[in-house]
């Protein structure tokens, strides 16, 4: 009774309706579809989805994924790739059954351990043990035994298409621990297995690759200078899920099992171009020279890392990156390169472009392959288109830079399929490390979204750039900072705005009240 009598004296609301107090509020009360997505405002409830939907359609994915897998046996005639098909068929069949059968809570992340288990874990136990894999697993621990006995991992003079090794120095280090433990017991087949390591270095570049970013000013983006700049990657649970449905799938699997040799530098490309958008040039030159130092192809992720860091943090920290990694790249590959400079350019680099002394085996029918074919014009005319390819991703950097590492790891796969289609000598199988590039960029949106009530003070300018009255401007200020303001209001220039806990202060200036 006393509440009511104490209310009795208060302006009642015209109606019960919540937009109905809102309609005779100025505009800058109103909060903008940009600040409304983010998790300290009110959001509006999405749309609802017929129940069950998702089950049939990841259901539906890993079955594609087992008819994929069970192609194998019956067009492949290589046996690693034969035994893989086998298991992994059966594994993708039970991910399929387990993501209708187990609670929703449960469904997805059990549907891609049991992948995980069946398309990765068994196999590459079963192909390590009875020592099956691709001849590119003999290279490496070859190069590897001659990189701790000569210091070089190339033969002077390779008999044999086996005896080459097309890779820069750098991954012969995936083959020393073969050479140490060598392969008498099971322990030691496992330790001392190529696969394994290649398969350690990039599974340990997901976390940092894939991750999002968080300001070190923690809630709150009115803290200027550099601790503005720097970003740390974060985490949820929920986004193991899409990352182990990824490395479980066909396109990570199969490679990771069978030979593993791409996987290495994909991972640090990604971390890279990760790290580079999260403004640390260092750290990007770092894995881009551990990258560099393994295959020529991953050369090309340089440029975009450089020109992502320019437009983003600028030349300085392009130029950073750049000394950083090529001169982490000559430092791991010049030892070996100086023992056996020959080897190195026939083996490197002739060998895989067809202009060896040995036919290079990558003969799928792409462009570039049957316009080499053709003869020494044919393989001069796919060498210019190649050419040209580069020039015009090169040019698309300097007049259309990359502002994020999801667009830099879009112009590096677009970059790379254009080499493989126009290179004189290739594989179908090239084409898949261009989508694992575009596929791990964008597992980036599976990480946590910035923290309860953070806003991005570029965005909140730009949705109050409209000019307010001195009134509007004077009842946001009460209305955001909870404290009415003792000064009068007016509308002032946008540029060098100074911080203030208010999202008017970017637009605003204050005059003293007379």
């Amino acid at each position: 009774m006393q509440i009511n009598r104490a209310c009795q004296g208060l302006p009642r609301p015209r109606d019960h309706h919540p937009a109905a107090g809102r309609r005779h509020l100025p505009e800058v009360h109103r909060r903008p579809p940009e600040v409304r997505r983010h998790r300290g405002f009110r959001r509006e409830r999405p749309t609802r989805r017929p129940p069950g939907g998702w089950r049939v359609l990841w259901s539906g994915g890993w079955l594609v994924a087992a008819g994929w897998a069970a192609a194998f046996p019956l067009l492949s005639a290589l046996g690693p790739h034969r035994s893989w098909g086998l298991i992994a068929a059966a594994g993708y069949l039970g991910a399929a059954v387990a993501v209708l059968v187990l609670p929703p809570r449960w469904a997805r992340g059990g549907a891609a351990a049991v992948a995980l288990a069946g398309a990765v874990v068994v196999p590459l136990l079963v192909l390590v043990t009875a020592a099956q894999g691709q001849s590119e697993v003999t290279v490496i621990e070859r190069s590897g035994d001659l990189l701790l006995r000569h210091g070089t991992p190339y033969l002077a003079e390779p008999r044999t298409v086996a005896e080459v090794t097309p890779y820069l120095p750098g991954m012969a280090l995936f083959g020393l621990p073969r050479a140490l433990v060598g392969a008498d017991s099971l322990p030691a087949r496992l330790l001392g297995d190529p696969r394994v390591w290649c398969a350690a270095v990039f599974l340990a570049c997901l976390p940092a690759a894939v991750a999002g970013s968080r300001r070190h000013s923690g809630r709150s983006w009115r803290h200027s200078g550099r601790s503005q700049r720097r970003s740390t990657p974060t985490w949820r649970r929920s986004a193991l899920v899409p990352v182990v449905a990824l490395v479980a799938s066909p396109l990570v699997a199969l490679p990771l099992c069978v030979s593993g040799v791409d996987l290495p530098m994909t991972g640090l490309c990604c971390l890279a171009l990760a790290l580079a958008g999260r403004a640390r040039p260092f750290g990007a030159g770092l894995a881009l020279a551990l990258a560099c130092a393994l295959k020529w192809t991953a050369w090309p992720a340089v440029a975009v890392t450089a020109a992502l860091l320019a437009a983003t943090a600028g030349r300085r920290s392009a130029v950073r990156a750049t000394v950083t990694a090529v001169g982490g790249a000559a430092a791991l590959a010049l030892p070996s390169a100086l023992r056996s400079p020959g080897a190195l350019l026939e083996q490197v680099f002739a060998f895989p472009t067809g202009r060896g002394g040995l036919p290079t085996p990558a003969s799928s029918p792409l462009p570039g392959r049957l316009l080499a074919d053709l003869g020494t014009a044919g393989w001069c005319a796919a060498s210019a288109l190649l050419l040209l390819a580069g020039l015009a991703v090169a040019a698309s950097l300097v007049r259309h830079p990359p502002r994020g590492a999801v667009a830099a790891a879009d112009r590096l796969a677009l970059g790379l399929a254009l080499a493989f289609l126009l290179a004189p000598a290739g594989r179908f199988g090239y084409l898949a490390l261009p989508v694992l590039l575009v596929l791990l960029a964008r597992l980036r949106s599976a990480v946590d979204p910035p923290a309860a009530g953070a806003v991005d003070p570029g965005r909140a300018a730009a949705v109050f750039a409209v000019p307010t009255a001195p009134s509007a401007a004077v009842a946001a200020g009460r209305r955001f900072t909870g404290a009415a303001p003792a000064a009068r209001v007016r509308p002032g220039p946008t540029a060098a705005p100074a911080p203030s806990s208010s999202l008017l202060a970017h637009r605003t200036e204050v005059v003293p009240a007379p």
